[in-house]
């Protein structure tokens, strides 16, 4: 459980997506790996997550160290939905648990030096050179399968559904994994 003090620093950032901002806190939200959530029954164990979720327009919730993203269909005013958010975060952390199971039907995440090493070798490319990026802005991706020349990854927080993550950073991390990897790998998100 988080000891909260009055004295909680939270503080909001818009991301590249319209529809998703960055709550920064002065305390962690999840300190082993992120996870995202879209719909109330995968979180059901984090009641922080639910009660995100279950606000009026709120399609995804990602945590990820002191930050959670907040994806909106981009029905909300931020100004109302952000005060939302706010209220929900002061009200659910006295009893958040930073340490908790991604979820109550998967075990824990496989740890990465049990990843084939072409997906270790993929990973350490991507935490040196794109996940900074993508974290700074709320967002994160997954490699989901390597298949012969074809990488399939899905982008998260802020990142899923961001206009230019689709495009531009896509294209830009294709040309980086083809430069250290393959030169003939594709990338495709879903």
């Amino acid at each position: 459980m988080i000891e909260l003090a009055t004295n909680l620093q939270l503080r909001t950032q818009k991301t590249p997506n319209p529809n998703a901002w960055k709550f920064i806190l002065s305390v962690d939200i999840k300190r082993d790996g992120k996870i995202s959530y879209t719909e109330t029954r995968e979180c059901e164990h984090v009641p922080l997550a639910t009660s995100l979720l279950r606000l009026a327009n709120v399609t995804q919730v990602h945590l990820f160290e002191n930050v959670i993203t907040v994806t909106q269909n981009g029905a909300s005013d931020w100004a109302a939905l952000s005060q939302s958010v706010e209220d929900v975060i002061r009200r659910t952390l006295p009893e958040h648990d930073p340490d908790f199971a991604e979820s109550m039907a998967k075990p824990k995440r496989v740890e990465r030096t049990a990843l084939p090493l072409d997906i270790q070798q993929l990973e350490e490319i991507l935490d040196r050179t794109i996940r900074p990026g993508l974290q700074a802005d709320g967002g994160d991706i997954e490699i989901l399968e390597l298949d012969g020349n074809i990488l399939t990854v899905r982008y998260q927080g802020a990142c899923g559904g961001c206009p230019s993550a689709m495009m531009g950073t896509l294209q830009g991390i294709e040309s980086i994994l083809r430069s250290e990897f393959n030169p003939y790998l594709e990338v495709v998100a879903i």
